[in-house]
């Protein structure tokens, strides 16, 4: 690094900092000095040397533990051997499954994120990283900053978490082959030996030694008979998981960082108390950990089963750790923590009722709570296949089983368990839905679905995993999304990608000024929020009205109200945008297309179609002079891209009007018309009177005057005027 970047590294350090302390309270702030103050006087002392065994343990403490863990009687192990024998016996396709990606795990095939596969060699260097070349500081753990370094720690993360042990564990349960328990035993020795605690990259963060402990202590109790787990090596096991959860409750994640994080924290610090009762403070951390978790399942899955975080990928991480633990306490005690259960059966049921496609809201980083198949993404339907084991119930259709949903049915099999989800969401005509706490509404119609968030930015004081998306719609019809979030594109390996695919030009909303609704102090750091108030939501009407306040600073601030109007008699859905304020203004509106949309703007109308089928036209009116606008691929600003898998991308439509230079009020509509017909095609016209938007709109033949009266709130009457 040349002293110029070094220089601007520090800058940009000194500003991170800055804006981070700016989103914490006082009692944060002192939190955050004594953790750091106490960690650097541990490292000077050398207080957490590697160990050979845990504390207060003996070989013949050992000896005694691993003996239990092998010992017959009701003990929490998730994967046993009586559960593999009837997998094998029940589902020989599965073990099909398990066996190559064990297979791949021998090999040390690793596919992680949108990066090539990469091949390993045994012993690993866990802390190299093949895509960049990258080998992470041989320093203390605290003294690697992460945020500075040019490569993606995302990808040595995901190495380190040894999320494949559990795959060669369930291999060798369902062959008995020890191949797979020796990979499974000799690389954890390795890693044991290469990464001491508190030392390295893999020990950055208590979260990565929370998930990291999940894996490994649900392998190592499926390993226990293995012939190569001799008392020694278990106990040198037992001492790299004791200083794991030693780690998660020290460092766990507190107030502004209290997210996803925690939630990894405590599940790897209850899986340690559980599968390995006999070290020394195993009693104590089961309590903190089933507290902990108990708080969280009902601050971070919310009443209406929409996650916290306002990302649907990390409502599923979170909810899966929660079935984990549930699992492990149910094997244990027959009977599952009902707050965990009752927090993934709601989530399943906001989740299940959005439908397929379902629609990418936040961040999704692809983490895993437990791999136990060989998928690259944890999906929805997969997950939902999970729940549906847990409470006995059918597979979605058109979902094949996966090996998680076996080995979870039978753990939680004999636990007393809600079958049901009960849920605050308001339900309405056609299997539409408000998701008030969460702040979603769904509206369907035939062959449609229409999304509009309503919601907050995100979760707790810098909302790291939301999308500046306030009032964004998407639309989908039967065979797949039309108007869409464009995904998450990248954490750390592509940081131009991440500040696009955040910001509010990349989602199907209103841009003023070329600026975002809330402000990016960092990558997964928002330092100013942008407020939604929601007017109205009339679900049998299909009508939204909701207002967002992220342009209403400064002297010349504005208001965008907008108006979601899709009653099923209508073929498509109407967007009535009213900007109201002060000053001129840049005003733009996006509509990011599916990567599989082509468009045609050679008429009036932007035209859509997929696989030469016409599926789609959106048609535009304002109150002033305006233009279309289309981009696809754009490597310079990076917009036009659609992001189907971290660090992965593919060109896509992004479509839309600017109305440069303008005086507020202004107001702009746009109809989607969601049909395969060509028909007569779509006209809009609007004009607004200070007290009434009237939108007159002829579609198919159809004339229909949409009136929106914006002195009160919801106040919209649709009506045909005429049919040709």
């Amino acid at each position: 690094m040349t002293i110029a970047n070094a220089r601007v590294t520090d800058v940009h350090k000194v500003t991170w900092y800055r804006r981070r302390l700016a989103t914490m309270s006082a009692a944060e702030i002192g939190w955050r000095v004594r953790t750091l103050v106490a960690g650097r006087v541990r490292r000077l002392s050398g207080a957490t040397p590697p160990r050979d065994l845990p504390s207060g343990w003996t070989i013949d403490t050992a000896e005694t533990a691993l003996a239990q863990l092998r010992g017959p009687g009701r003990r929490p192990a998730l994967l046993s051997r009586e559960r593999a024998a009837d997998i094998v016996a029940r589902h020989p396709e599965l073990v099909q499954q398990i066996v190559a990606a064990a297979d791949d795990a021998v090999a040390l095939r690793c596919t992680f994120f949108g990066y090539p596969t990469v091949t390993l060699t045994r012993p690993v260097d866990w802390s190299h990283d093949p895509i960049r070349d990258l080998h992470w500081p041989d320093l203390p753990a605290d003294r690697i900053d992460h945020r500075t370094i040019d490569g993606d720690v995302k990808w040595i993360w995901e190495l380190n978490r040894l999320q494949h042990l559990p795959l060669l564990a369930q291999a060798w349960l369902v062959t008995g082959d020890d191949r797979y328990a020796d990979a499974a035993l000799d690389d954890l020795e390795s890693w044991t030996v290469a990464n001491p605690p508190g030392h390295g990259i893999a020990w950055r963060g208590a979260f990565e030694a929370g998930i990291r402990a999940l894996s490994v202590a649900v392998a190592v109790a499926a390993l226990a008979d293995a012939p190569r787990m001799t008392p020694r090596r278990f106990g040198a096991i037992a001492a790299m998981l004791d200083a794991s959860a030693r780690y998660c409750v020290r460092g766990r994640s507190r107030y502004s960082s209290a997210n996803n994080h925690l939630v990894g924290e405590l599940a790897g610090l209850a899986a340690v108390a559980l599968l390995m009762p006999g070290l020394e403070d195993a009693q104590r951390w089961e309590h903190i950990a089933l507290a902990g978790l108990d708080a969280e399942a009902d601050r971070q899955i919310l009443p209406d089963g929409v996650g916290a975080e306002q990302a649907v990928g990390y409502q599923i991480f979170t909810a899966e750790l929660l079935a984990v633990v549930a699992a492990l306490v149910a094997d244990r005690d027959g009977s599952a923590p009902e707050r965990l259960v009752a927090a993934v059966l709601r989530g399943t049921d906001f989740l299940g009722g959005l439908g397929t496609p379902t629609p990418r809201i936040g961040d999704d980083d692809e983490g895993f709570a437990l791999r136990l198949s060989d998928e690259p993404v944890r999906t929805v339907e997969a997950h939902l296949d999970l729940v549906a084991g847990i409470t006995d119930g059918p597979a979605p259709a058109g979902t094949a089983t996966t090996p998680a949903r076996e080995w979870f049915a039978a753990a939680l099999g004999g636990s007393q368990r809600p079958r049901t989800a009960v849920t605050s969401t308001i339900r309405g005509a056609h299997g539409s839905t408000y998701h008030r706490d969460g702040g979603l509404v769904v509206l369907r119609g035939p062959g449609r679905r229409v999304t509009v968030d309503v919601g907050p930015l995100g979760y707790l004081a810098i909302a790291a995993h939301g999308h500046a998306d306030a009032l964004a719609v998407t639309v989908a019809d039967d065979h797949g999304e039309i108007v869409e979030d464009p995904g998450t594109g990248s954490y750390y390996g592509h940081p131009e990608w991440r500040k696009v695919l955040r910001g509010t030009a990349a989602h199907a909303t209103v841009g003023v000024d070329g600026r975002d609704q809330s402000d990016m102090g960092g990558p997964f750091l928002w330092t100013r929020h942008a407020h939604t108030r929601v007017r109205a939501v009339d679900l049998d009407a299909g009508v939204v009205d909701a207002e967002h306040d992220g342009y209403a600073d400064g002297t010349d601030g504005v208001v965008h109200r907008r108006w979601v109007i899709s009653p099923p008699d209508l073929p498509g859905v109407l967007i009535v945008d009213r900007l109201s304020g002060s000053g001129r203004h840049d005003v733009t509106t996006t509509f990011p297309l599916a990567a599989d949309i082509e468009i045609d703007t050679s008429k009036s109308a932007i035209v859509l179609s997929r696989e030469g089928d016409h599926i789609a036209e959106i048609v535009t009116a304002s109150t002033s002079p305006m233009s279309l606008w289309s981009v696809r691929g754009d490597e310079t600003t990076h917009r036009g891209w659609s992001s189907h898998r971290l660090e992965q991308r593919s060109p896509a439509w992004w479509v839309g009007t600017q109305s440069p230079g303008r005086t507020t009020p202004l107001v702009q509509t746009s109809f989607i018309n969601v049909t395969t017909k060509f028909a007569l095609g779509c006209d809009l016209s609007l004009s607004d009177d200070g007290s009434a938007i009237r939108v007159r709109l002829l579609c198919e033949g159809v004339q229909r005057e949409c009136v929106v009266d914006t002195r009160g709130d919801g106040q919209v009457s649709l009506q045909i005027e005429t049919a040709l």
